[in-house]
């Protein structure tokens, strides 16, 4: 492979995962730390990992992903709210010697949660460990081929699973991780980056895909009191209303995240599921980025690009929390 800007290393940084049932709460409590949000809330949410065995399948991919890359550099991994945790890794990479890390985040878009957060992250657990290396956040690659390129192809591999009499009409439905409308269109540099970005994203693959076809963008997987206002509309009132124009085919395309975490798995696998079968509608699901093998070199090639220059202090600020409104669990299984 070409330049890695003097990179001895490259970090993976990812939110983390239960991996079996006595893990779930224990990683939970990581998740909402801080943030007073009510223990019935987290029980609630645990429900959800519990119907799939208390295991998440964000390490498991973060493994693949890892194993899949060939990269010239050793990898390290380390996560925001479960082993193997990123001060502890920082930590192994010190001892090791490292100098100078890439980290590449598992999360393509610019807002506080899947942006400005990891480098606190970082920051922090550089911070903890003496002599920690300098390691630099590789840039968004919302827009990058490679990533373009695999959700083209896992949405055709999606659209040929329907019934061959709903394929040519089918609706392409890109979905993401809902967030609070002040994190999704604060002032500043970032200011509506990550709805622009999400936007540009399911442009590109639908021109990949077939440029004469209806698309949208959706969200899922909301967790805020209703008092908040958070990007709308949700995945299953946008399957009720296509049905209501007509619409008998749709393919969710999980765009807003690069791996299946229990966003996917959950909210679309099985509630968006529901959905569609209760209403009669044709649907099929989208692989996430994951191994495909576009996606994988195109960490080889993030690498070989110049050094990314380190985003504003005011880039991706936390949202603005309404004193009066009750805690959510923010993304419990993923990145956004």
């Amino acid at each position: 492979m070409g330049s890695t800007n003097g990179y001895d290393a490259l970090l993976v940084v990812s939110f983390g995962g239960p991996e079996g049932p006595e893990d779930v709460m224990p990683f939970l409590e990581n998740v909402v730390r801080g943030r007073g949000v009510p223990r019935e809330r987290l029980l609630e949410v645990e429900a959800h990992y519990q119907r799939f065995g208390g295991v998440s399948p964000i390490n498991r991919q973060c493994r693949d992903l890892i194993a899949a890359l060939d990269v010239g550099l050793p990898v390290y991994w380390g996560n925001r709210n479960w082993h193997p945790f990123l001060e502890d890794t920082v930590r192994r990479m010190t001892e090791d010697g490292v100098r100078k890390a890439a980290a590449l985040v598992t999360a393509a878009y610019s807002s506080y949660s899947s942006c400005r957060q990891y480098l606190d992250d970082i920051a922090r657990a550089r911070a903890a460990v003496p002599g920690a290396p300098e390691i630099v956040k590789l840039r968004h690659y919302f827009d990058h081929p490679g990533f373009v390129t695999a959700m083209a192809d896992h949405t055709r591999a999606a659209l040929a699973r329907l019934p061959e009499g709903e394929r040519d009409t089918a609706r392409l439905v890109f979905t993401a991780h809902s967030i609070p409308l002040s994190m999704a269109r604060t002032a500043g540099p970032a200011g509506g980056a990550y709805e622009a970005q999400l936007r540009e994203t399911a442009a590109l693959v639908t021109e990949r895909v077939d440029p004469e076809r209806a698309f949208d963008l959706v969200w899922q997987s909301r967790s805020g009191p209703p008092q908040v206002p958070w990007l709308e509309p949700d995945v299953c009132d946008h399957l009720e209303a296509l049905h209501a124009d007509g619409v008998r085919a749709a393919v969710l395309v999980p765009i807003g995240f690069v791996s299946d975490h229990m966003e996917v798995v959950y909210d679309l696998d099985v509630e968006a599921a529901a959905t569609a079968d209760k209403l009669g509608m044709a649907l099929s699901r989208a692989a996430t980025a994951g191994t495909h093998p576009a996606f994988v070199s195109m960490v080889g090639e993030l690498l070989a690009e110049p050094e990314p220059a380190g985003c504003a202090a005011t880039c991706c600020p936390a949202p603005v929390r309404p004193a009066s409104s009750r805690p959510s669990v923010p993304a419990p299984g993923g990145d956004r």
